[in-house]
């Protein structure tokens, strides 16, 4: 772990990583990178380059990648790694973590989320504010965890999954990889097909 932190993403998402690594007072020095030249601070903190300017800072600082969109996460996330970069988990001081609890780089639980004990978190995942995931839960990497989202025990999440804001899954259901669940969406069976699933309970629109 480094003393300096890089942020790859200065729109609202990257607001947002970045309260959290203030709050978590572990960096002297916090920043952005983003590509767009119209945004030159975010939250106070500066704007140092884009995302191709990271080689030049992986000596010297942890990068967090701060990007909503599941894909283009995993894309630099692996860019990132190919070269060895330190990458944290970040845990907002709000947050309450449970006993045997494994979370994977590049990770961020905000404020208000709630994992309790034996779950497993891959890399890479953003679990949102006030998301609660309960106990024996595996979620693989680089899923999105809405705000207001309810997982139960002994829930799987596939990788590359977005779970909708405010959706609930029943215990002791699966879900394959790729899947999007729509706002407010209840689970309440495996799903086997990847597509688009709304409605309560859900069912496949895409």
């Amino acid at each position: 772990m480094k003393n300096k932190l890089l942020i790859i993403g200065a729109s609202g998402h990257g607001k947002v990583v970045a309260d959290i690594a203030l709050e978590m007072g572990k960096w002297e020095k916090v920043a952005f990178l983003d590509d767009n030249p119209a945004v030159t601070s975010c939250l106070g903190l500066d704007v140092v380059g884009t995302s191709e300017d990271f080689k030049k800072f992986i000596d010297d600082y942890d990068f967090f990648v701060a990007i909503g969109d599941n894909d283009i996460r995993k894309k630099v996330y692996q860019k990132l790694e190919s070269l060895s970069a330190s990458i944290p988990v970040l845990i907002h001081p709000g947050a309450v973590v449970g006993r045997e609890v494994l979370i994977e780089c590049g990770t961020v639980l905000m404020a208000g989320v709630i994992v309790n004990c034996n779950t497993r978190i891959g890399k890479g995942c953003i679990l949102n504010t006030g998301s609660t995931v309960d106990h024996d839960n595996l979620i693989g990497d680089f899923v999105h965890v809405s705000p207001g989202v309810h997982l139960a025990g002994t829930v799987i999440v596939g990788s590359g999954s977005w779970l909708g804001v405010g959706s609930v899954i029943k215990n002791n259901v699966s879900i394959c990889e790729g899947i999007m669940i729509g706002a407010g969406a209840v689970v309440v069976n495996d799903i086997i097909t990847a597509g688009v699933y709304v409605g309560v309970p859900v069912r496949r629109v895409k």
